[in-house]
């Protein structure tokens, strides 16, 4: 089923990786910036239909989302990748999110995780956000480039992580360890809870340890996405140390 890309970023991002085809680009009659021009030469070059529209058709195009910046492409969904690739990676350092069901949260984290340089992203079947456009667009783009695996059961794909030796990170307010505090420079999977609950019980006793963002003010917890940014940061902190 096609879906709308909406915006300059996401569409330039989409033709760059080439992972999925674009039914057609829309843009806006007088639209010439830069990026703009982009995407123009890259959807002719992969034989992608370019068609000039007013302002008020990509405004409909767009479910009144003004926020195109003139161009609109019709796509299909986003597609997972295999579990079984991103495991063969050389210490990888994996992203695992636990029922993260708002669009933006999870385009935000996948931003982060492919700006940290994240081997993957792993979510489950159940309790998550579909790749929409909105996700899309929540990453800037980046959904085409960091790998995103859909698995039915995350318990047991945390087992098969520890059967591979990947230390299995829970972020939680309960946590026992500073998120600092620990060695982040080995194979390492870190587990984020979704908005509301955060992480589940069953999956917070599969993690091998807990670490938290100690919180100084009245509010308890942080959105996740800003969570993970932390803790992502920290990550490739270490990491960076280690290779210097």
């Amino acid at each position: 089923m096609a879906e709308e890309l909406i915006g300059v970023h996401s569409i330039l991002e989409a033709l760059r990786a080439g992972q999925r085809r674009l039914q057609r680009v829309h843009v806006a009659k007088g639209a010439d910036s830069e990026a703009v021009r982009e995407i123009v030469e890259l959807a002719r070059s992969q034989s992608v239909p370019v068609r000039r529209e007013s302002r008020e058709t990509l405004d409909r195009l767009a479910g009144g989302q003004r926020a195109h910046q003139g161009v609109v492409a019709l796509a299909g969904e986003g597609a997972y990748s295999s579990f079984a690739e991103i495991l063969e990676a050389e210490n990888p350092f994996f992203v695992i999110l636990d029922g993260v069901q708002d669009p933006h949260n999870l385009g935000a984290v996948i931003r982060t995780a492919e700006a940290a340089g994240a081997t993957g992203l792993i979510v489950p079947e159940r309790r998550t956000a579909p790749l929409s456009a909105v996700v899309a667009r929540s990453s800037a783009g980046a959904i085409e480039h960091v790998p995103i695996v859909q698995v039915k059961n995350l318990v047991n794909t945390l087992r098969t992580l520890k059967q591979k030796r990947v230390w299995v990170v829970g972020v939680d307010p309960h946590g026992d360890t500073d998120w600092t505090d620990f060695d982040y420079t080995g194979p390492v999977a870190l587990v984020l809870g979704g908005e509301g609950g955060g992480i589940r019980r069953l999956v917070r006793q599969h993690c091998d340890v807990c670490v938290r963002l100690p919180m100084h003010g009245r509010i308890d917890s942080l959105n996740v996405s800003v969570a993970a940014g932390i803790v992502l940061f920290e990550v490739v902190r270490q990491r960076g140390m280690g290779a210097a």
